[in-house]
């Protein structure tokens, strides 16, 4: 049956004009005013925002050789909860995806389980341990990119021989940058207020932006196409800044909590320990300005779920990792559109626009023939609170645990189907005040 999505302002062309979508075999087929009912099942928007579906480039899902941490199936459910219709998964598994005998039993859980698209990474290196190239050629046809995420490429030798190999593969090479040589043993935050404050060992940040500067003279070299993950530093930002002015191929994401947060914020508590750590106040304005002017691509959550207990340790002993599919947008727009830093045109091509186009995905526009993937916005809505509890990941490490929000994702609709909607909402409408959204509860209930 063909699908109508009617009554809400939809995001096209740089901007938002009240259209109609109909959808029919996953695909859209019209964008128009006043489309004709007959024969579709009507979804009324009541105003809401409709943009392209979010892709987060940098997920963990953890299956196979994980999935006490998360799956598939909750991974990507908690993908849809976010409005992402697709996310690139990182490698980091057991096996290894660095051959494709080794990928099949990451595709074959996607192809059962996934709620939304999911496009997995090869690793660089065979078993991300640095050493011997991974069967590069073969994997190619299959993932969107190469990376040992979780580990930087020590050797300059090797990383070079990688970008020279995907530079002829025309896939990109996708960097965790970390020179080990940096750190110090036992870090746990970053080298900043929190870890003086609290006599912490802390990360340098010459740990991330040697590396990126490293890279970026093999960039020079070969013309590869190179990606940087979760950029935290303010010089990691004027290394790449500088490296776009040259014209050399290179993008790069930040995460939420590097845009929002900072290291004057920390708690002792698992949530808030993360590679890299939550860096400085200047760090945080410099990645912020670096989304404004273009620096930054994308904003990937680096959604890294792991037990409970592993995250009941403390800064000392929790692993790294939070989650932050689920609570992305919300905070985005809440601490940063809300408050006039950021444009929330800004924010969309961050999400829907830009990781499509460096990794060729699908999608990002929002016109006939276009695949169905798409995410509906409630904006200015009633505060409610960030609250892990409810979470479709398996995962509920994250920083932004408590903190009050003004926006939701309404619904995901990935390839024509529905597969997330908000329930348990009142969607009002008030001439002076707009839409008004809240959770339904007893008067006088918590949000």
């Amino acid at each position: 049956m063909r699908l109508l999505l009617t009554g809400g302002s939809v995001f096209r062309n740089g901007g938002f004009q009240p259209l109609d979508i109909a959808i029919s075999q996953g695909r859209i087929v019209s964008v128009s005013p006043n489309l004709p009912r007959d024969g579709a099942a009507v979804v009324e928007l009541n105003h809401f925002l409709l943009v392209p579906g979010f892709v987060d480039v940098h997920v963990h899902l953890r299956e196979p050789g994980f999935s006490y941490k998360e799956t598939v199936a909750s991974g990507t459910a908690a993908a849809a909860a976010g409005g992402y219709t697709a996310v690139c998964a990182m490698p980091n598994l057991n096996p290894s995806p660095d051959s494709p005998a080794h990928l099949q039993p990451q595709l074959d859980a996607i192809a059962r389980d996934a709620a939304v698209h999911v496009y997995p990474y090869g690793t660089i290196t065979q078993g991300e341990q640095g050493e011997t190239l991974a069967d590069l050629e073969a994997l190619a046809p299959f993932v969107p990119g190469f990376s040992d995420d979780g580990k930087g490429v020590q050797s300059e030798d090797r990383m070079r021989q990688a970008m020279v190999l995907a530079k002829q593969l025309d896939k990109p090479i996708v960097a965790h940058c970390e020179d080990e040589a940096l750190l110090t043993k036992g870090w746990c935050v970053h080298d900043g207020v929190y870890a003086r404050a609290h006599g912490l060992p802390g990360n340098d940040p010459a740990s991330e932006w040697k590396q990126v500067e490293r890279d970026l003279r093999l960039v020079r070299e070969t013309g590869c196409r190179y990606h940087v993950c979760h950029v935290s530093t303010r010089e990691s930002v004027a290394l790449l800044r500088a490296a776009k002015a040259q014209g050399l191929p290179v993008t790069c994401e930040t995460g939420p909590h590097y845009l929002v947060l900072c290291d004057e914020e920390l708690e002792d508590d698992g949530r808030f320990r993360m590679n890299p750590p939550i860096r400085s106040a200047a760090d945080r304005d410099a990645l912020v300005e670096g989304l404004l002017d273009g620096t930054v691509d994308c904003v990937a959550t680096d959604h890294a779920p792991h037990s409970a207990e592993e995250k009941a340790r403390g800064l000392r002993g929790s692993l790294n990792g939070i989650v932050g599919l689920e609570c992305a947008f919300s905070v985005l727009y809440t601490e940063l559109v809300k408050t006039g830093k950021v444009p929330l045109e800004v924010i969309l091509k961050a999400l829907c626009v830009n990781p499509r186009r460096i990794f060729g995905l699908p999608g990002g526009s929002i016109e006939e023939g276009q695949p169905a993937d798409l995410t509906v916005l409630a904006l200015d809505c009633e505060p409610h609170i960030v609250a892990p509890e409810r979470f479709q990941s398996m995962g509920r490490a994250t920083p932004f645990e408590d903190r009050t929000v003004n926006a939701a994702v309404y619904m995901t609709i990935c390839g024509g189907r529905i597969v997330h909607e908000l329930e348990g909402v009142v969607v009002a409408r008030d001439a002076a005040k707009g839409v008004i959204w809240g959770y339904d509860r007893p008067e006088g209930g918590e949000p």
